[in-house]
């Protein structure tokens, strides 16, 4: 995101110049170009990822219907491959499943026992089984269970889990979900029935979800993942956008070479070369800029990774999602440092244009990412090479005439600008080089009341005193006695000060010299 505010502070176009519309949109063109540059000419080097830059377990379960989901953990993809095979013995020979069955035989042995799914009575001598009611296997295989690092055969036996019901509901449901027996078998149960089975289903993956999610959102693992997630994305965004102003340096100080270009091809090679050159300089020199720059990216970079983790947790963002968030951030980043820090020192007014700008051209650039992701998915994409230049274009095209429209009603529209000058009313000190010109003032005057003087005769005073101390640094030959000493002459009379020695009978100051006695008495006229 461009870095605009200092390009057009203090900004005000003379419109009654033949060519105020070219000033204004040339101060454009430097917000525009250093956007587009960063946005869409130097994105590449963020990289962003379908689904984000960590795992979650929301994408881990996604991976088994979208195919464009990957491991962002090789380590946790070695996990998953390396889980072993379900071992039908391990599950129901754990403790919890045998702790079950005896909670079962008692319970049918009191005559309390009933059919979790068919609610029916079942009696003493009734043969049961004991379900898991979202199978052993499916948690076994379960992605986001081998993420969490859980012992499968404890969350399968947990009792939340299990469900004493009649064997052939046992034994026909197998490894299916609920949802998939049922829509194979559901008419052999009550529409009573088929809601219950599908509540203690629902009940009994919302209890794994939990322990899954606290037990891996909790870990040092997820916080690992997510911080060096967070410092990569921050490092590259922040390179990004030092990157997108040195480049714009560069791109026009070589357009400055060839304003007014003309020659042989070796000239134009020379003028490309020097204009580099002078970019590069420029862009040195600007070197608290750049590291403000970098500060900027690195910021909104890591907040845009935390946030498209977080919105991972809930559903997949896609590459253009991701750089919606990162654009949205970058923008936010930068409207709350001239909100809240106000580095160019902008009444409050002018603070909140400058705000307005910055969303302006990040919701543009917003808009021209959209652009070019929906133009990707038609069969202008598909065309080799030429399809992605082809969205990367209108992509840009849109994003600098949108933002190029918007930036001018924010400068041009009179209701804007009244409103503006209404807000700059509530703090007229707020510039500081202003309120600081004003204390000085007030200084001078309480100094001179404490020294009883004069104030307006001293400042006239000491103004003749300047004139005159000028036009003899600036106009006199120290080698040319005679001018020298005419110079004086005439800085004396522009004083109203009387010669300092005897000028009557035509004396000069040599014959003045002559007398021992004689004293230098400096005095202003007809005092």
């Amino acid at each position: 995101m461009s870095n605009f505010v200092a390009s057009l502070n203090n900004f005000e176009p003379s419109y009654s110049s033949n060519n105020a519309y070219e000033t204004l949109f040339e101060q454009y063109e430097k917000v525009i170009m250093q956007s587009l540059f960063t946005s869409f000419g130097l994105d590449f080097i963020v990289q962003d990822q379908h689904g984000g830059d960590v795992d979650t377990i929301h994408n881990v379960r996604a991976m088994e219907h979208d195919k464009d989901l990957t491991y962002k953990d090789k380590a946790h993809q070695e996990a998953y491959d390396n889980r072993g095979a379900y071992d039908s013995k391990e599950y129901h020979s754990h403790e919890g499943y045998i702790a079950k069955n005896r909670e079962v035989s008692r319970q049918k042995k009191e005559g309390s026992l009933y059919d979790a799914y068919t609610g029916e009575h079942i009696a003493a001598n009734a043969r049961t089984d004991l379900d898991h009611i979202v199978s052993a296997k499916e948690i076994h295989d379960d992605r986001a269970r081998v993420l969490s690092g859980l012992n499968g055969a404890d969350l399968a036996n947990n009792p939340d889990n299990l469900a004493a019901t009649n064997p052939h509901t046992n034994r026909s449901k197998k490894a299916q979900t609920m949802d998939e027996y049922l829509d194979k078998k559901g008419y052999e149960y009550t529409s009573e029935q088929q809601e219950r089975m599908r509540s203690l289903d629902k009940k009994s993956r919302q209890s794994i979800d939990r322990k899954i999610a606290y037990e891996y959102y909790t870990s040092p693992d997820f916080f690992r993942s997510s911080a060096m997630a967070a410092t990569k994305v921050g490092f590259t965004m922040g390179l990004r956008q030092v990157l997108g102003l040195v480049c714009s340096e560069i791109w026009f100080s070589i357009r400055a070479e060839f304003k007014y270009a003309s020659g042989s091809n070796e000239s134009m090679l020379h003028k490309v070369i020097t204009g580099f050159k002078n970019g590069l300089a420029n862009a040195k020199e600007r070197y608290k800029e750049l590291w403000q720059k970098f500060i900027e990216g690195s910021i909104s970079g890591a907040l845009s990774s935390i946030t498209t983790t977080i919105c991972n947790m809930f559903f997949t963002t896609a590459k253009n999602i991701v750089r919606v968030i990162r654009q949205i951030w970058s923008s936010l980043v930068e409207a709350a440092k001239v909100l809240f820090f106000n580095p160019d020192r902008l009444p409050i007014g002018e603070r909140f244009r400058a705000v307005a700008k910055i969303l302006a051209t990040g919701a543009s650039v917003v808009v021209g990412t959209v652009v070019s992701e929906a133009v990707k998915a038609t069969s202008i994409g598909a065309i080799p090479i030429i399809g992605q230049v082809l969205c990367d274009f209108l992509g840009a095209l849109v994003t600098g005439i949108m933002a190029c429209t918007l930036l001018y009603v924010l400068d041009k529209c009179e209701f804007i600008n009244k409103l503006i000058y209404l807000l700059n009313q509530l703090s007229p000190y707020s510039d500081v080089a202003a309120y600081y010109r004003h204390l000085s003032a007030l200084m001078d005057e309480y100094c001179a009341k404490v020294m009883d003087i004069d104030l307006a005769l001293f400042k006239q005073q000491t103004d003749r005193f300047n004139q005159g101390l000028m036009v003899f640094e600036n106009n006199v030959d120290v080698s040319d006695q005679v001018l020298l000493n005419s110079q004086l002459k005439a800085i004396y009379q522009q004083l109203s000060l009387e010669m300092p020695y005897d000028t009557s009978n035509g004396k000069t100051l040599k014959d003045n010299l002559k007398n021992p006695n004689f004293v230098l008495k400096f005095k202003k006229k007809n005092s």
